[in-house]
């Protein structure tokens, strides 16, 4: 009796680590072929490094349905906090991080790809200088600081001062024409830097940077050949307080607190860019598990993988092959209570060797619309039982075990296989250094 709830157990482990193992590469398929990772890292530095983005000219109906969501009040929060990456932003920037599940999946993989193009390149010697990134709120508020300070002035308006409408012309005019202060012809944003003194272990993700993770004492780096190349920290601090960055007050912090020490401020630009990128992998797991739930739920209804019928085909199988194997030498007429499992008119051993040819394991394939058989003459077979399947995918009984697998998958493959480690022994059998 106690081999038999251990079939159960190492068969119902086993199946849920296999599915799970399928949940999870087909993720890990999406995410690649999206290129998901790496896009959402480099929307979190230009972030960080060169500020919002200028929000993209909105349609009509999207500010209409944004008026439509205001009016429902407590319903139109929620739907707005859910197409937050879509609808029009509260303030004069927008960030390139995604809000929601939404963003993660439909306008970071197919809206503007935030990291820098790809090249074959090994690093420069020299960087050209740091500028603002075009198509931020900080280039606009540096070139418009520019232009005010260069436009000739109104007498009527006083020395120094230039009028609204005079300094609004004058910053399109320069924009058109590709010069003034923080334009990308004088030099390059803070994101492209770090990406020159990383290029060199990049490949290419049709044409762009397919860098997904970068070490923090690598960050941290490059970071300090950036400002040994425009002439020591100090000059780092004031170029990024004149062109707006965000990344001025936690390196002004950590410059503070390092006493003014390159070592320590190193040390300190790392520690603070490891918790960064902590926060980051917390929130980027948040966004996936939504994603693993949807798979593990599709995954769940093609295979029709009922639990409690599972467990049940488990337990008869191990009972059948212990009354195979006890009444197998007794001749034909013990095995009479066995031919309920076999075709009417088909031989009893012949129909035997098939059953045990075939454990309950492999019939967790046999529910999906498409179904393959395996035949010594013919080779494989397929046949759709597209009917068979919507009969038991619309069947209320096969619910509750389908909710049992959905549950059993959202642990994940990693849990599955420690359990199964630990059920099998396979640990113990695994020699350590010690001994």
């Amino acid at each position: 009796m106690i081999s038999y709830y251990t079939d159960l157990a190492l068969g119902l482990v086993l199946a849920f680590l296999l599915l799970s193992l399928l949940v999870s590469g087909v993720n890990e398929g999406i995410v690649r072929l999206l290129g998901i990772r790496s896009k959402f890292l480099w929307a979190y530095l230009r972030d960080t490094l060169d500020g919002a983005e200028v929000a993209e000219r909105v349609p009509a109906a999207l500010r209409v349905l944004t008026r439509v969501l205001d009016r429902l009040k407590g319903v139109g929060r929620w739907l707005c906090a859910r197409l937050a990456d879509l609808l029009p932003p509260p303030g004069e920037g927008r960030s390139r991080l995604p809000a929601t599940v939404l963003g993660v999946f439909a306008k970071l993989p197919f809206g503007r790809d935030p990291r820098p193009a790809f090249t074959a390149r090994p690093a420069p010697v020299e960087s050209p200088p740091l500028a603002a990134a075009p198509g931020t709120v900080a280039a606009e508020a540096v070139a418009a600081e520019a232009v005010a300070a260069e436009a000739v002035a109104d007498p009527a308006h006083g020395p120094g001062l230039a009028d609204p409408e005079e300094v609004a012309a004058a910053t399109a005019t320069l924009a058109l024409q590709g010069d003034g202060p923080g334009r990308p012809e004088e030099g390059e944003s803070l994101a492209d830097l770090l990406h020159e003194r990383l290029q060199e272990i990049d490949h290419s993700a049709r044409g762009r940077t397919n860098i997904a993770q970068i070490p923090p004492a690598r960050f941290a780096v490059a970071l300090m050949e950036i400002a040994t190349d425009m002439g020591g920290v100090e000059r780092l601090m004031r170029e990024l307080d004149t062109l707006r960055s965000p990344l001025y007050r936690p390196l002004k912090a950590v410059w503070d607190r390092a006493s003014h020490d390159v070592e320590a401020f190193r040390n300190g630009v790392a520690d603070w860019f490891d918790g960064e990128m902590q926060r980051l992998t917390m929130l980027y797991r948040r966004y996936v598990r939504w994603v693993i739930a949807a798979l593990s739920l599709l995954v769940t209804v093609i295979f029709g993988m009922d639990s409690l019928e599972y467990g049940k085909s488990l337990l008869n199988d191990s009972a059948y092959r212990s009354s195979v194997a006890a009444f197998a030498q007794s001749g034909a007429e013990a095995l009479a209570p066995l031919r309920e499992r076999c075709a009417s008119g088909e031989d009893t051993y012949s129909c035997v060797t098939d059953v045990l040819s075939t454990p309950a394991f492999v019939q967790i394939f046999t529910h999906a619309p498409v179904t393959v058989e395996m035949s010594a003459e013919a080779g494989p077979s397929w046949s759709w039982r597209g009917g068979d399947w919507w009969s038991r995918v619309a069947s209320p009984s096969h619910w509750p075990g389908f909710l049992i697998t959905l549950f059993a998958l959202l642990f994940g493959a990693p849990f599955w296989w420690d359990v199964f480690r630990r059920v099998t022994g396979i640990r113990s059998r695994v020699s350590t250094p010690d001994k």
